[in-house]
């Protein structure tokens, strides 16, 4: 049931000249299949067609028909859950057991309902007091709109693709916008299968929502330079990101930028460690492709050689491989680059003199796919390579500090700050060090923030803007305010 066309205008389509891009199963290295291999002239046309469906339609005033909309998508995906639990694994690489989290069903079950829910609620006008504004004896009746940005370009990333979609488009949709959408050439078919049902299952209008694959990053550029284009909202690496910016400022188009991290798990000297610290290995989760997964661990200096022996039994215990497996917790990285990437990376970390203390290789009793061993790192200083830069594979560093001023200051000596983790005895305490980490996000003592009400984020070179949330429907909308004689 996979979908290698695009979505342009409401109708399924191939790309120009009928060129398609093989789709790989980063687990076997087979191929699974072909994908509509869109060109600048296929991208150019699916952004002619949202400018018409924004200008043209009543889509951007039809609250109760964007509510309906969005409900029959979501009921159209229900009917292929269990089918597209089986594309994300293959195409993707994810271990099955993550569907059942936020590669499918968390996301699957408020992403487009939260969203759509706020449309009648959500604050689309506010009434100022009436003010003679300029002492004239003509006092105005005032009002500020919410309205929709227009056209947003929206570019997702492989590692969790569908999640995001969702997440996007919810938003997007329900505050009356209208988009092209490009997913990452990694992992095409779970979106182009959101076309398939957004064009057969629903009465979103033709042009509101289009949905352009391609291998050539640069076709994506056409939605950051192109003047029909109001917004690009982007989640991805921080790389790409500022060169996203860079082409927007030609247009003066805003951006929503959700980009890199490098999140602390931060033990205070009072957490239980036999609790916390297997908890760690979590980064080994999908492979450790997780932008928000907190891949620098800190601990005591007082306390580290008990932290790394935990740690290594932690890691020795992640079970790896076929993701088809509901026991494995660690899949594929994505793609042979991905995966010299990540190696390229541990190789970076013994060469500046941190010590492999478990993994470091490819695994010798997989003979294909894209895997990486689990791998810890243990005498690890804030300011090796390792330690600042995003490593997106399953690779944990341990890095000890004195107290908690020291802790704070090695949390926020980063570029990033997406997320993170803190643990202690003491709740209030925990709070303390909390507010004092430039982060957009935080778990205390094992509580989870995520939902489709909670806004997503990061500070400093995490990106702009939040997705989710209240913040979340605000950041698609342009502001409006009007007077008249009161």
């Amino acid at each position: 049931m996979s979908e290698h066309r695009m979505l342009i205008n409401g109708r399924l389509v191939d790309a120009e000249g009928g060129r398609v891009f093989d789709n790989v199963n980063p687990a076997t290295e087979e191929v699974l299949g072909v994908t509509a291999d869109a060109s600048r002239a296929d991208m150019r046309g699916a952004v002619d067609a949202a400018r018409a469906a924004f200008d043209e339609s009543d889509w951007a005033r039809d609250h109760a028909g964007r509510k309906k909309a969005l409900l029959q998508l979501q009921a159209a995906i229900e009917r292929e859950t269990e089918e597209l639990r089986a594309e994300l694994v293959a195409e993707v690489g994810c271990p099955v057991l993550t569907t059942y989290g936020p590669q499918l069903d968390a996301p699957l079950k408020e992403a487009l309902r939260w969203p759509a829910e706020q449309i009648e609620s959500f604050g689309w006008t506010r009434t100022l007091p009436a003010k003679d504004a300029f002492g004239m004896g003509y006092p105005s009746a005032r009002e500020v709109w919410k309205e929709p940005v227009g056209v947003v370009g929206v570019v997702t990333p492989w590692n969790f693709p569908f999640e995001i979609a969702l997440n996007k488009l919810g938003p997007i949709l329900a505050m009356g916008n209208t988009c092209v959408l490009k997913p990452a050439p990694d992992t095409p078919w779970n979106t182009t299968r959101l076309g398939r049902l957004i064009a057969e299952h629903t009465d979103i209008p033709p042009g509101v929502v289009n949905i352009v694959p391609s291998s050539d990053h640069l076709v994506g550029e056409v939605l950051s330079t192109s003047p029909l284009v109001d917004m690009i909202a982007f989640t991805g690496s921080t790389v790409t990101g500022r060169r996203i910016m860079a082409a927007a400022a030609e247009t003066v188009k805003p951006t929503f930028l959700e980009l890199g991290g490098k999140s602390v798990n931060l033990l205070l000297d009072d957490a239980d460690f036999t609790q916390a610290i297997p908890g760690a290995a979590m980064v080994c989760m999908h492979a450790g492709q997780g932008c928000a997964m907190p891949t620098r661990l800190l601990v005591p200096h007082s306390r580290y050689d008990e932290a790394i022996e935990l740690a290594t039994a932690a890691f020795a215990g992640v079970k790896y491989g076929d993701p088809t497996d509901p026991s494995v917790l660690q899949g594929p990285q994505v793609s042979r680059r991905q995966q010299e990437r990540v190696l390229g990376y541990i190789e970076k970390g013994r060469a500046e003199g941190a010590r492999v203390v478990l993994g470091g290789g490819v695994p010798k009793d997989l003979d294909r796919g894209f895997f990486v061993e689990p791998t810890l790192f243990a005498d690890v200083t804030p300011g090796m390579t390792i330690a600042q830069e995003e490593i997106f594979g399953p690779v944990l560093v341990v890095i000890g500090f004195e107290d908690d001023d020291d802790a704070v200051r090695i949390a926020n000596d980063s570029v990033y700050g997406l997320s993170g983790v803190i643990m202690s005895a003491d709740l209030d305490r925990a709070k303390n060090v909390a507010r004092r980490i430039r982060t957009g996000t935080l778990g205390l003592n094992g509580g989870l923030w995520y939902g489709a009400d909670a806004p997503f984020g990061g500070y400093k070179q995490s990106g702009i803007g939040r997705q989710c949330g209240i913040e979340g429907l605000e950041i698609f909308t342009e502001t409006k305010t009007v007077g008249w004689p009161a």
